[in-house]
């Protein structure tokens, strides 16, 4: 089988679609799932018939995916070991990936059946925390060693306050919106299959259409992130690297690591190692309980420097470097990114010199490795919005009446959703995944809070529980189906 130029097995070629079709899957349920949220609110009101609705967000899903940086996808695959990143297209790496994507889907399409507005992102979350975790013990060591807990805390914080965030937000919006305008038709729940005002229409299509564009900026980007852990992989000699980095930024990129290999030389403190060692030292490093800085690790990042220089000097551009190395390039680059990011975010490096050098040179590394072509990005839009066509009655049914003891008011939707796209956007920007799910839900909540409405205790027990269980439901699932898999593509299918 020859895929984008290179011949695959037929054992690897059929894993490598099995992990495309489940991670576009994983996508499409999170469509029925997670952005059933952003219309729920313009169904629900009669502001827009349910065709019209899901058309239109899915169009905004697919423009915030196209338009979206790639940061919140990388910040998804470093939650995984190491080990694993740089081996995708080994056994274990296939076994990640399986893992990772079916107890992601199992869980989603367990919660969406019974109605409840659970997270896609602490599912996903929480499987990759769970193939950490068999992976640690499987090698013989502590389950924590499998966790890269900085990345996991900030995640973590992340899906923890933006909820808060969405309720108290919500909340004072919609009372700041009482004592601001006050027309009463503002404030009602739709009656029968009328529309609303004309103007009252404008408000919730343009915060449908807020949370549509955010929201595929952020969850989209997760299923993106997946996909290219595959394709890199398993196919190495077309997505190892940006083939479409620009010639001047590839040279740029040169001198900056030389530049920075200069600047180091200092704080190596005469340490000199061997690529291998260099590798070995970085791996440990960047490991999730990793060494302490030391001598050897500015020599390790020294040594990485030089030989990806040297690898990338006298090429007109990336395309020029032959397939065979750019897989070893590809893993140079991944440790010296993730071993400068840790030194920059631990505030490990005081010169500012070396500081300003480290932050340049991460940057154009993240130009040549952390990159989404523009076909995943709209492969993975058109999942989202055909899942948000199949499944949106039963998430609008529970936003719309199940969160408070009176009905969804025109005011309170537009409040909740126009307080979940600016955080989903701010945690966009800062390159942090969110939940749309748990921002909205506790948008709507907060306004029920805030108008007096009252809060419907036992659907509030569920989604709690919910919210709860996703977590380390998804730890156990992720870890599981991980040791599971692990035995049938080493046994079955012979992959190793």
């Amino acid at each position: 089988m020859e895929l984008w130029g290179e011949t695959l097995s037929f054992g690897v070629g059929f894993f490598l679609l099995l992990a495309l079709a489940l991670a576009l899957s994983f996508e499409f349920v999170n469509g029925f799932h997670d952005t059933a949220n952003a219309v729920a609110t313009v169904i629900y009101t009669n502001t827009l018939k349910p065709v019209y609705a899901v058309v239109w967000s899915g169009c905004w899903n697919l423009t915030g995916v196209l338009v979206s940086t790639g940061g919140v996808a990388y910040s998804i695959v470093a939650l995984l070991p190491v080990e694993l990143v740089l081996n995708a297209g080994s056994g274990a790496g296939f076994a990640m990936i399986f893992s990772l994507l079916v107890s992601a889907i199992i869980w989603n399409v367990g919660t969406w059946y019974l109605g409840l507005p659970a997270s896609s992102t602490h599912t996903l979350v929480g499987a990759i925390m769970g193939v950490g975790v068999a992976n640690s013990l499987m090698a013989g060591h502590g389950w924590l060693a499998g966790i890269n807990l900085g990345k996991v805390q900030e995640v973590g914080m992340a899906l923890l306050l933006s909820p808060l965030v969405g309720f108290i937000g919500a909340g004072a919006l919609l009372l700041i919106l009482k004592f601001l305008v006050r027309r009463k038709d503002l404030y009602q729940a739709p009656e029968g299959k009328n529309p609303p005002p004309f103007w009252i229409r404008c408000v919730l299509v343009l915060t449908c259409t807020l949370v549509s564009f955010f929201h595929g900026s952020n969850d989209g980007q997760k299923g993106m992130g997946l996909i290219m852990l595959i394709l890199v992989g398993i196919l190495p000699g077309a997505f190892a690297l940006n083939m479409a980095t620009a010639p001047e930024a590839s040279q740029k990129a040169i001198v900056q690591f030389q530049q920075l290999a200069t600047t180091l030389q200092p704080l190596a403190a005469g340490a000199t190692l061997t690529r291998d060692e260099a590798v070995t030292e970085l791996e440990r490093f960047t490991a999730p309980v990793g060494r302490k800085v030391s001598a050897a690790t500015y020599a390790a990042i020294i040594v990485e420097c030089q030989f990806v220089s040297d690898n990338m000097t006298k090429k007109a551009d990336i395309k020029s470097i032959p397939r065979g190395q750019r897989t070893e390039l590809r893993t140079d680059i991944y440790l010296m990114d993730e071993a400068i990011g840790k030194l920059l975010k631990k505030n490990l490096v005081t010169d500012p010199k070396a500081v300003e050098e480290l932050g340049a040179a991460k940057k154009s590394m993240d130009g040549i490795t952390k990159y989404i072509p523009v076909w995943v990005k709209v492969a993975v839009a058109l999942a989202l919005g055909f899942g948000t066509m199949i499944g949106w009655k039963r998430i609008v049914v529970t936003v719309g009446e199940k969160i408070g003891k009176s009905h969804l008011t025109y005011a309170q939707g537009a409040s909740a959703e126009l307080m979940a796209a600016a955080t989903i956007g701010l945690a966009d920007g800062l390159g942090l995944p969110v939940s749309t799910t748990h921002v909205l839900a506790s948008g709507i909540a907060g306004t029920m809070a805030a108008n007096g409405s009252g809060l419907q205790k036992d659907t509030l027990i569920n989604i709690l529980l919910a919210w709860v269980l996703t977590l380390p439901v998804c730890v156990f699932l992720g870890a599981t189906l991980f040791s599971a898999s692990l035995y049938v593509v080493f046994h079955v299918f012979g992959i190793q």
